[in-house]
């Protein structure tokens, strides 16, 4: 066995070789490789090193432009996160999921900026999320992202019930799970609380082929039920959501949001954190160390200062500028 894996390494080597000019060539996919890979796992630091090390070996590596600018949205670092989109955007101007990412970085930037430049930002995530479409019309994410941009934004940022009702057509026969989605968003931005839910029903429905998918459904529309302030509703969602997630992945942690966001069931909310970030399935949807640093919060406001520091230490090991120094000196 150990020496057939000794001719797999040999054979594996001398395809790098020959298919590229120098064999340092091959280390970026590597290097790209061992960044998703600590990413989907929460260790964001080790994904930018892994990432730097891509970069400096070819810097026209767009798909490590875009995964660092992810990574940096992830930490709440907006403006390096739209520098690296940027960047990519500026290699391979025809993918359209860089694009999405753009728009993304944008969108988050804009969230946190003075009235006046969120303006200025938000006819560029507009652009972004068009621009996608334009380039894949079959896109599942653009049309989700690019029609739920049309539900919130105003009439004069280009904003519009009838488009976003056009982008779910489009999204029914690619992914009728986000189409459903949409047309709830859509339902509840008009106040029409009860077509609403039909639609976040529609879409549980809509999602019984996959687990992960049907936990997910369960738990939005348990945010809906929040939103609503139907909490014994909320919480039989959620509690469905998490039944179906026999994976304990990002769902879990949704969930636990949600609970958090309601007040209500905190060891609840607790147990769903734990046993998403004790699981097999992590991923770069609900980041490690920012999972961390919400059940350091929650063990905090229950009074455990000193296991909520444990989870802010350890947040901080796989995210250094996450939470920022001030947030893990909690000591009272």
């Amino acid at each position: 066995m150990q020496t057939g894996c000794k001719k797999k390494l040999a054979a594996l080597i001398t395809f790098f070789i020959a298919a590229a000019s120098t064999p340092a060539l091959a280390a970026p996919n590597v290097s790209l490789e061992t960044a998703r890979v600590a990413f989907n796992h929460g260790r964001a630091d080790d994904a930018l090193r892994a990432l730097d090390s891509t970069l400096k070996l070819n810097p026209e590596d767009a798909a490590a432009w875009n995964l660092q600018c992810r990574v940096y949205l992830s930490q709440g670092r907006w403006d390096a996160a739209v520098a690296s989109c940027q960047r990519a955007v500026q290699i391979a101007p025809v993918n359209s999921e860089f694009h999405v990412w753009m728009g993304r970085a944008y969108g988050e930037k804009a969230r946190q900026s003075s009235l006046v430049a969120a303006y200025k930002i938000a006819k560029l995530v507009h652009s972004e999320f068009e621009t996608a479409v334009r380039l894949d019309g079959k896109n599942p994410q653009a049309l989700s992202d690019l029609g739920q941009y049309y539900v919130e934004a105003p009439r004069m940022l280009g904003g519009g019930y009838a488009k976003a009702q056009e982008m779910a057509q489009r999204l029914n026969p690619i992914d009728p799970v986000r189409a459903e989605e949409l047309r709830a968003l859509i339902a509840e931005a008009k106040k029409d609380y009860a077509d609403s839910e039909r639609s976040w029903r529609a879409r549980i429905a809509a999602s019984q082929s996959s687990p992960d998918t049907a936990a997910q459904a369960w738990i939005d529309m348990g945010s809906f039920f929040r939103r609503r302030g139907r909490f014994d509703e909320m919480l039989a969602a959620l509690k469905s959501g998490a039944a179906a997630d026999t994976d304990h992945g990002p769902a879990l942690v949704d969930g636990a949001s949600t609970l958090i966001e309601a007040g209500r069931e905190p060891k609840l909310a607790e147990q769903w954190l734990r046993a998403y970030l004790d699981g097999n399935h992590l991923s770069d949807t609900a980041p490690a160390f920012a999972v961390h640093v919400e059940l350091g919060d929650l063990l905090k406001k229950q009074g455990d200062v000193q296991a909520a520091n444990r989870q802010f230490a350890a947040a901080h090991a796989m995210s250094a500028t996450y939470p920022e120094p001030a947030t893990i000196s909690t000591g009272e």
